[in-house]
């Protein structure tokens, strides 16, 4: 009987039936299979009703459990006597009756044995139980014949604490007295009816263990009587000491941090530093991170827990993502593919139903049945973005980049790189793969910085480029970046049209014929490093004879920096410059600093991991902040008496308008935003387009961050001065900015904007990204995040006081607004007046 929709179980049972509940490891059903076939029990009649190609799909013809099993479907509700009637031209000889939602082990030959020697039309399973009142009594004379029957009765009507189990062993002559095509119940109705008509019906007292699945308590109480051994399962898997289950292909140093009892499913990862605490149930490909803990609760298949996840006393469905420090309460049950952001916390007897969003930070106190924040676009301001096989799997990648070629032409060219990590290169594979089902071609460079994808972007007329790489704050992130001509980030209107391709799954499909080629262009690198060598002064710089400390960070520009400072005479002594797996730290200067206090170097700089970004040394080993070699560069255009405009986000310090006071460059300020940015650099006059991170945009070679270029463009210009780094630095102007991030639910974030807009209306505002506001103290800025539930906050003054003032008062009014304070909102009001 499989047909249980299982209501009381949600939202486990929202998207499945109940028979495939998990129980250690293995789908309900599957453990009363196997219970049939210990009993020699091999022709299975499938009754099913709620989401029947769910178990169909799973167990198919039982081949693989040495069973024959067929299938019979309810078109409507026919109730648990109907729905076997429906399957009676299979049923010729005696047979037996017994629920896939309920774990047993009791003795089924004994069952069977019992009823023919009783000669009985039916036999009931009985089992006794300490409260009967959930379920229906049979009361039964000495010899265990049927006297009456009682359905949920009242303490004041229990007779007996002998329940009936819902297994049965029937004649298949009792099955003419079940109506046809109207709902009939076995307990209320058939059995009633031929205990009227005097037909023999009997009890059997089951010996073992039976467990209805009927609420979550009973679903989590199945599975830790299965782990304490009070029910004998075929658990897949080894038996370690302390009834601790390992299955095959587990990732774990050392069994010893498992207090059992615990099962621990096939292909599960735990991490050092996890705890798996007594009665954990973890199904198959569940990931633990570092600093996670779990206790007394069960988690589904594929479900990814993150650091410092803390679950307890919790039941969490498939596929289901939990981020860096979320707590689970006691009691808490969430569906299937839930993704729950960082640091927040579902408080105790929380349901959260099927392919809902938690937000970062949030405190979840009641229910979420519809409430959502589904990510509507697969970009955020850095592209496509996820952890490997959690967020971005190969099958997210072929359809994002199969919705990409579907906005594209039929035989356009796209040119694809990745960096070294053997994650990135399965990424890679699968968007080549996604691209070329739609008709386009695809020149793979293979491993290669972004500068080198969008410079053969650039040089070779292609319509579009993309790189996959490694995000820099999380080494576990895949960033997929997708370029268009001439090497800018992906405009508005493509990704509106990838969105919606991606979204409606509408992907054009190329026949055998017209499927993309795939090209592997030659001496690319070589081409980016000769047109980046001639954008600078070559005999400036080798008149310089500089000596240069690398960190190349593990980026792939180790393979080609070294093309271009050779023809620039830079004597370059390198560090990190093959690939490493795992934490690396980016933007360290000590490799660096080491290296250039060791051999004297004029300079040293650092590499992220992309190769895009820099952190520059002195010769002396100090490190130069990033926000100073912003102004640096800035200081040396000006030195150098270039003319033009230099592009940086509205975000960045005013010293940068100090310093081109009275030169012949002038600033232009973007929104906040690296695509924004780059997209600025083409813009005509433009010389540099740069953010205080370390990114720097050198247009004439190519449109985008490159940290080689930066380097180049900077010996250059260092060669006009043939002064040291340090004495330089020492002369620029201190920015005294700051920048705080506050968290706010993204139901308060127009709210926010919306009254600091208001009430800040008297002083002079910039609007072009957020609110900024000025005043004769500096200024303040409030940008809204679009990923997250946060809003960013700027503050420059004079001095470090005056910016602390600014920051202090700026925060002390968002926080009110977004707690829904009305007294903030009037201090908004009086700060701008007196301002």
């Amino acid at each position: 009987m499989a047909g249980g929709e299982g209501t009381r179980l949600r939202p486990l049972t929202s998207n499945q039936p109940k028979p495939m509940v998990p129980i250690v490891g293995k789908p309900c059903m599957e453990h009363i299979l196997d219970l049939l076939r210990r009993h020699e029990l091999h022709e299975v009649v499938v009754t099913l009703a709620f989401m029947p190609q769910a178990i169909r799909t799973y167990f198919g013809d039982g081949e693989s459990l040495r069973l024959d099993i067929d299938y019979s479907v309810e078109e409507q509700p026919l109730g648990t006597a109907g729905s076997v009637r429906l399957a009676q031209e299979r049923l010729d000889e005696t047979f037996l009756v017994i629920s896939g939602d309920a774990v047993c082990d009791i003795d089924l030959t004994a069952l069977v044995a019992a009823h023919r020697a009783k000669g009985a039309a039916v036999t009931i399973g009985l089992k006794s139980v300490d409260n009967p009142l959930e379920f229906g009594i049979v009361v039964t004379d000495e010899d265990g014949r049927v006297e009456r029957f009682l359905e949920k009765p009242s303490w004041g009507q229990v007779f007996s604490d002998t329940i009936n189990t819902g297994i049965y062993v029937l004649e298949p002559e009792v099955l003419r007295h079940i109506p046809d095509g109207r709902p009939y119940d076995f307990s209320k109705e058939l059995f009633p009816l031929l205990l009227e008509m005097g037909r023999p019906l009997y009890g059997h007292v089951l010996d073992g263990y039976w467990q209805d699945i009927g609420n979550l308590d009973q679903f989590r109480q199945a599975n830790f009587d299965a782990l304490d051994g009070l029910v004998q399962l075929d658990v897949p898997g080894l038996r370690l000491r302390g009834n601790v289950w390992v299955s095959e292909e587990v990732d774990i140093d050392e069994v010893e941090p498992v207090a059992g009892p615990a099962f621990i499913g096939a292909n599960c990862r735990i991490a050092d530093g996890a705890s798996i605490e007594p009665y954990s149930v973890l199904s198959q490909g569940v990931i633990v991170r570092e600093g996670a803990r779990v206790g007394r609760s069960v988690i589904d298949a594929g479900t990814y827990l993150g650091r410092s996840v803390v679950v307890e006393g919790a039941i969490i469905g498939r596929g289901c993502d939990l981020r860096d420090h979320v707590r689970v309460h006691e009691g808490v049950a969430i569906g299937d593919q839930v993704t729950i952001g960082p640091e927040a916390s579902l408080y105790p007897g929380v349901r959260v139903y099927p392919f809902k969003e938690i937000e970062t930070g949030a405190q979840i106190h009641e229910s979420v049945v519809w409430e959502t924040r589904a990510a509507s676009s697969p970009f955020g301001r850095d592209g496509a973005t996820g952890l490997v096989n959690v967020d971005l799997t190969p099958e997210t990648a072929v359809r994002l980049a199969a919705a990409l070629g579907t906005a594209l032409r039929r035989g356009d060219r796209v040119v694809a790189s990745r960096d070294s990590a053997d994650a990135c290169r399965m990424i890679q594979r699968a968007i080549i793969a996604g691209l070329t089902s739609t008709g386009v071609h695809v020149a793979d460079l293979r491993i290669s910085p972004a500068a080198v994808t969008r410079h053969v972007l650039k040089t070779q007329g292609l319509q579009a480029g993309v790189h996959v790489g490694r995000s820099s704050g999380d080494p576990e992130v895949i960033q997929v970046r997708v370029f268009e001509w001439p090497g800018n980030q992906m405009t508005g209107p493509l990704q509106k049209e990838v969105e919606k391709h991606f979204g409606r799954r509408e992907l054009r499909r190329a026949t055998f014929a017209e499927v993309g080629e795939t090209t592997y262009p030659a001496r690319v690198r070589e081409s980016y490093a000769q047109d980046l060598v001639d954008s600078v002064d070559v005999e400036s710089i080798r008149a310089r004879r500089f000596r240069v400390a690398i960190d190349y960070g593990h980026s792939p520009a180790a393979f080609t920096l070294p093309l271009v400072l050779g023809p620039l005479g830079v004597e370059a002594i390198g560090a990190r410059g093959t690939y490493a797996e795992g934490d690396v730290a980016e933007l360290e200067p000590l490799h660096a600093s080491r290296i250039v206090t060791g051999v004297r170097a004029d300079l040293g700089v650092v590499l992220d991991r992309a190769a895009e970004r820099l952190l520059v040394v002195d010769e002396r080993g100090a490190a130069v902040p990033a926000d100073l070699s912003l102004l640096l560069v800035v200081r040396l255009l000006a030195l150098a008496g270039r003319t033009g405009r230099i592009a940086v986000p509205v975000t960045a310090t005013d010293r940068v308008d100090e310093l081109v006071e009275g030169t012949k460059l002038t600033v232009t300020r973007t929104v906040h935003s690296v695509s924004e940015l780059t997209r600025a650099a083409t813009d005509e006059g433009v010389v540099l387009a740069a953010a205080p991170t370390g990114g720097f945009v050198f247009p004439d070679v190519v449109p985008g961050y490159d940290a080689a270029t930066a380097l180049c463009k900077l010996l250059e210009l260092l060669a006009l001065q043939d002064r040291p780094v340090s004495e330089l630095v020492a002369e620029l102007p201190r920015p005294t900015l700051v920048h705080r991030a506050l968290p706010c639910p993204w139901g308060r974030k127009g709210i926010v904007m919306r009254v600091l807009n208001e009430q800040l209306a008297s002083r002079r505002l910039d609007l072009r990204d957020g609110v900024k506001a000025y005043d004769e103290r500096g200024w303040v800025q409030v940008l809204p995040d679009p990923d997250e539930p946060l809003v960013h906050l700027y503050a420059e003054g004079s001095t470090s006081e005056v910016t602390t003032e600014l920051a202090t008062e700026l925060v002390g009014l968002v926080e009110g607004i977004v707690q829904g304070d009305g007294v903030a909102e009037r201090t908004v009001e009086q700060a701008s007046s007196s301002g």
